[in-house]
């Protein structure tokens, strides 16, 4: 077994015992917290299959930016003191078990019937995909109009939100 292999089971096993240990925790501080471990598993897998640039945007980005934000939602709110859906409406907990099974149904049915060899045999690895040089390339010669289309489309939008804003100061 070679380094790579371990390295990969190890991550695969963080990020999905930090999965489970989110869903379970009734603290949502703690769940967040297991949230910020799995995106950091995650990143090292992206690694491992050489997205060099989707792994660094899953770190700065997610766990980074919108888990700060996140976390200070939470701690703002309060949420200690919510009382527990569960605790009102039992017939949820049924729904969200009957719910989980039908998902995990439909997801092991697709992995066993799927022929994924097949599907993705025309797509030829290259040690430069993934790598940042290779996105902005393809970025700014092939996707250059829905890239000014993005971003004049966001700059619309801040300048509209920056509008609702200041009128209701007002």
């Amino acid at each position: 077994m070679t380094l790579e292999i371990i390295i990969f089971i190890v991550l695969a096993l963080v990020a999905a015992v930090s999965s489970v240990m989110m869903i379970t925790r009734l603290n949502a501080v703690y769940s967040a917290l297991f949230l910020v471990l799995n995106f950091f598993a995650l990143g090292g897998i992206y690694l491992l299959l050489q997205a060099q640039f989707i792994a660094v945007a899953q770190v700065i980005v997610y766990a980074g930016a919108i888990m700060v934000l996140f976390l200070f939602v939470l701690m703002l709110l309060n949420t200690e003191k919510e009382e527990s859906l569960l605790k009102r409406a039992k017939y949820l907990k049924i729904f969200a078990i009957v719910a989980a099974v039908i998902v995990f149904g439909e997801v092991a049915y697709v992995i066993l019937t799927a022929n994924v060899a097949q599907q993705f045999s025309s797509i030829q690895p290259h040690a430069s995909n993934g790598t940042i040089q290779s996105i902005g390339h393809s970025l700014y010669t092939d996707y250059i109009i829905p890239f000014e289309a993005a971003g004049f489309l966001l700059l619309a939008a801040t300048i509209g939100a920056l509008l609702l804003a200041k009128k209701k100061f007002k």
